[in-house]
């Protein structure tokens, strides 16, 4: 059997820690990112395939300290060429979180490792 897709989302630990943000709040940050890669890479056969089996979709939602740790992340994504999308909240310019597209877990390589699942 083949390894499922899974979307790795990112959120910021102190935006509800630090900045107090509501836990609506940071939720609808990983839901806005998901929701942006999906629709910005369309066409990537990777998300196709994770749309066309609706009732197996897997998502992962890690945590990452702060701005700059999360900036690093996304730089760790492009450097091992994994599309994803950081959605940076508007209008206060707050980049929030990322989201990758749909890949296999073996595919993201030590580009996420710093993360932990978010508590």
């Amino acid at each position: 059997m083949a390894e499922a897709r899974t979307m790795f989302i990112v959120i910021r630990k102190d935006l509800a820690k630090v900045l107090q943000w509501p836990l609506g709040s940071v939720i609808a940050q990983g839901c806005h990112a998901s929701v942006a890669v999906m629709q910005k890479y369309r066409d990537d056969e990777r998300v196709k395939a994770y749309v066309d089996d609706i009732n197996s979709m897997h998502k992962v939602v890690l945590e990452t300290k702060s701005e700059a740790s999360l900036l690093k992340m996304a730089e760790n994504l492009k450097q091992n060429n994994i599309p994803y999308y950081l959605w940076t909240e508007q209008p206060e310019n707050i980049p929030t979180c990322l989201a990758t597209v749909p890949v296999v877990r073996s595919d993201l390589g030590d580009a996420l490792k710093k993360c932990s699942l978010m508590r």
